[in-house]
């Protein structure tokens, strides 16, 4: 299989509990499917069975590929992933499936097109949060608000771990990417907002995970942070490449 028509990258870090179940889900959908595909898991600096249950799984699924990244880091493992897949369509996709696999026909064609990136939205209209604490939506939201302050103005769900990037947006942006932890969504759409690439939000049913590794106070402090670090990469000139 050389260029599959989709590509579905998924960073597993200590995912044994949830990556068998997720992974089936997304089996059974996929081969009901007319597109080709392939799966890509790219397991990092797990210290459970997750790289041992992917690859077992990869034994009797010809079409599921799995990489091992010593670094961690969500960030370095989406950028491997997506840089190693071939589809003319490259999805991240978070291991805890809490949007439900079906929905990502809603991020290709023929659903969707005239589009280079497409983000997972909670918050465009139509999109359903599922269970998820009041708390928890709040702090998510005065997160958004300081992103689209300080670096992405218009985007209202950035974080959400479902994206489809077309092949030609996903060699361009992951070549040039930096950051290796939770922040890489931010450089990544700040990138393509400096290319003119056009993306696209896209609602979603997203269903909350009480056993989430986002920490809201530590991540959200990392992320201003990086916010910065993007800034004064983008005034030394390590975004201008031509491409």
């Amino acid at each position: 299989m050389n260029h599959p028509f989709l590509s579905i990258v998924i960073p597993a870090h200590n995912e044994e509990s949830r990556l068998p179940r997720t992974l089936g889900q997304i089996f059974d959908f996929l081969q009901k499917q007319s597109f080709t595909f392939e799966v890509i898991i790219v397991e990092n600096g797990s210290s459970d069975q997750t790289l041992a249950l992917a690859q077992e799984f990869a034994l009797n699924h010809p079409n599921l590929i799995v990489c091992q990244e010593q670094q961690r880091g969500k960030g370095n493992a989406v950028r491997q992933g997506m840089l190693k897949a071939l589809g003319q369509y490259r999805f991240i996709c978070d291991a805890d499936l809490s949007m439900p696999i079906e929905e990502i026909q809603k991020f290709i064609p023929p659903a969707l097109a005239d589009f280079d990136i497409a983000i997972g939205s909670r918050e465009a209209p139509g999109a359903i949060r599922h269970n998820e604490p009041p708390y928890r939506h709040l702090g998510g939201r005065a997160i958004n608000l300081a992103i689209r302050l300080l670096i992405l103005p218009g985007l209202n769900d950035t974080q959400c771990g479902f994206k489809c990037f077309s092949a030609d947006a996903a060699e361009i942006i992951f070549s040039q990417q930096t950051l290796l932890g939770w922040s890489f969504d931010i450089e990544n759409l700040y990138l393509a907002r400096r290319k003119k690439m056009r993306i696209k939000e896209i609602p979603i049913q997203w269903y909350y995970d009480p056993d989430s590794k986002v920490s809201a106070v530590r991540d959200a402090l990392r992320m201003i942070s990086d916010i910065f670090r993007i800034h004064i990469n983008a005034i030394r000139g390590k975004y201008d490449l031509s491409t």
